[in-house]
């Protein structure tokens, strides 16, 4: 995994700074040619060739403190880190996967760790215990796993529900095996993370505490040497540049390099952290043409909107309207560039994507010229989206009241609570069930959910993508009549975006098809389905098996669908299409009006005669 300039930069810088304190605690016998708790010069003595850094009040040589002192910071930091974590780790794992008492019972103890003062536990429990160092470094270890195993818990309990995790289970394999393989696996940029923050607070309060006096009398270290220092009264004199800095300059450099290498370490063990959070300006590309403003019966009108990654086009110029009081379907194959399309309308193309586009009018609001923060005053408001895979967008640790209330509160309801309870209820959801936690519902439950917080605050367009996926066909039905009935009840428009024909093809008043980021055709449902004008549409209706009795139905269509890197030269569906003539594999369509279907077709556009070159824009 390579890493960004930026944190290779980090890293260089962080490994330098360990390999320094690494090099002198490994190297401190050569690097010191005195001993660090033994007198080898006269007190208060000044930097020489003799003594690098002078001599402390008793005659003690600094130099060599300071390099003595590194093995010390590394010990402590490093030990008391592993400690910490593996523990914290472990407790994490205990609590969330077994749940139950066993949870609860770890959970508190947690809490009444996390809520003592953390350097004054210390001290009291070194006090009782003793000054030794290994005691000091399980003492560390006992009071640093707590906050791992806060934050560790919370990962495996939504970890324990993806499908993966209910595959293995469901495969019979053991509980350690399903822990080892996909959970902790998962767990270790966050294992990373709290490991470097365990070893620099662990340095510090190592530190701290031999400041305070409360160190192993028998160890030289950086925060002894700080305590004879300020014993000594130092600071009152020129002993403090000598003998007061370094230590201090030492204890930052070994703090930062861990906090520069640790995040270098936990972008290399999780590539999905890679471009995330602060965005370039330029991800969205604004045209100079605006196009005009759609008339008052169009609820949403796309005019020439693409969306590249990393120099791959997955979106291509695509023209499309929702009209008021019609339901919009969008159908095509898995990869085809849907789901892309609904996020670049709703701003939410994960970087690296790059959005492109005249404008995306919603009514009279053109998404594409508002900031971040004026489309977080749209979404859920004015423009909410249904996604798939509701488990996957449910939080685990919430009850699916608070979710829903959050959305209602996002929207200013002065009731969210009430809001949510009823709207649960509005969707199908009995009041016993307001409380329970999304793995507590079924598939068709748990979609249910997700309509209502997407419909919340009763926003003018709803965007469900794939609301029906992985459900049965009388699940189907139910989540597609609720959407239907609350589309009518709460004076919504309708966006469906699905693979599945049949499904759509029975619901929407327009049909749009889309293939390899295209729109190829598009127009009144009935019209592209009693006529379908282009091949690939024609194909999509055969490979659904008719109830009818035709035995024409279920036949596959031919090959596979185009990588968006390597689009084939002219039509990209040429290479599949039963009818293509030479023209196609060389010419891209224009799109033709044909038969009262918009279609982009050159096998279309020959065999009508009375169809009409729209200029070659998408539909």
């Amino acid at each position: 995994m390579a890493l960004r300039p930026g944190t290779r930069i980090l890293a260089v810088v962080g490994a330098t700074f360990l390999l320094l304190v690494v090099g002198a605690a490994v190297f401190a016998d050569v690097l010191a040619a005195h001993p660090p708790d033994r007198a080898s010069g006269a007190p208060y003595e000044r930097p020489s060739a003799g003594h690098l850094l002078g001599t402390d009040d008793l005659g003690r040589d600094l130099w060599a403190q300071l390099v003595f002192g590194a093995r010390v910071s590394l010990f402590v930091g490093l030990l008391a880190a592993v400690i910490a974590t593996v523990t914290g780790a472990a407790a994490a794992l205990v609590a969330g996967w077994r749940g139950g008492w066993v949870d609860v019972l770890i959970m508190r103890v947690v809490d009444l760790v996390l809520s003592l003062p953390f350097l004054v536990l210390v001290l009291v429990l070194a006090t009782y215990f003793g000054r030794g160092l290994q005691v000091l470094v399980l003492l560390i270890a006992g009071v640093l796993w707590a906050r791992p195993a806060r934050l560790l818990r919370g990962q495996v309990l939504k970890l324990r529900e993806f499908g993966h995790v209910v595959a293995a289970d469901s495969m019979g394999a053991g509980q350690v095996r399903i822990l080892g393989v996909h959970v902790l696996r998962r767990l270790v940029p966050l294992l990373i993370s709290q490991f470097v923050r365990a070893a620099a607070v662990a340095v510090i309060v190592q530190s701290g505490v031999a400041f305070l006096g409360m160190g192993d009398p028998g160890r030289v270290s950086w925060g002894s040497t700080l305590y004879f220092a300020n014993n000594g009264s130092a600071i009152l004199t020129d002993a403090w540049l000598w003998w007061v800095v370094p230590p201090g300059v030492a204890l930052t450099v070994l703090i930062v390099g861990l906090a520069f290498a640790g995040f270098a370490l936990e972008e290399w063990a999780e590539p999905q952290l890679v471009g995330h959070g602060w965005r370039p300006p330029i991800h969205r590309r604004l045209d100079d043409d605006r196009g005009s403003e759609p008339p008052p019966g169009v609820a949403l009108a796309i005019r020439g909107l693409s969306v590249d990654f990393d120099g791959s086009r997955v979106v291509r110029a695509v023209d499309l309207t929702v009209e008021r009081g019609r339901m919009l379907g969008l159908v095509g194959e898995s990869g085809c560039g849907k789901s892309t399309l609904a996020l670049a309308v709703m701003g939410l193309v994960p970087h690296p994507g790059r959005v492109h586009g005249r404008s995306v009018h919603l009514g009279d609001v053109d998404l594409r010229r508002l900031g971040r923060r004026g489309l977080q005053r749209i979404r859920g408001r004015e423009l909410a989206v249904v996604p798939q895979a509701a488990m996957s967008v449910l939080d685990p640790t919430r009850t699916i009241l608070r979710q829903v209330a959050e959305s209602s509160a996002l929207g200013g309801h002065p009731d969210p609570d009430g809001h949510a309870g009823t709207l649960l209820s509005r969707v199908g959801l009995p009041a016993d069930r307001h409380r329970a936690f999304p793995h507590e519902l079924s598939g068709g439950q748990r979609q249910r959910v997700v309509i209502a917080m997407a419909v919340a605050n009763r926003p003018r367009l709803v965007i469900a993508d794939e609301p029906t996926t992985g459900l049965d066909v009388e699940t189907q039905r139910q989540i597609l009549d609720l959407l239907d009935e609350l589309r009518i009840e709460l004076g919504m428009d309708l966006w469906l975006i699905s693979h599945d024909l049949p499904v759509v093809a029975s619901r929407v008043d327009d049909l749009a098809i889309m293939y390899a980021g295209r729109i190829v055709e598009v127009g009144a449902a009935g019209q592209v389905l009693g006529a379908p004008t282009h091949p690939y549409t024609s194909l999509l209706l055969d490979a659904f098996p008719s109830l009818d009795g035709d035995r024409r139905g279920g036949r596959p269509v031919p090959g596979e669908a185009p990588d968006p890197m390597a689009l084939p030269s002219g039509c990209a569906f040429a290479p599949r299409c039963e009818q293509r003539v030479d023209r196609c594999t060389h010419d891209e369509p224009d799109t033709m009006s044909v038969g009262g279907t918009l279609v982009a077709c050159h096998v279309a556009g020959s065999a009508i005669d009375d169809a009409t070159s729209l200029g070659g824009t998408t539909p």
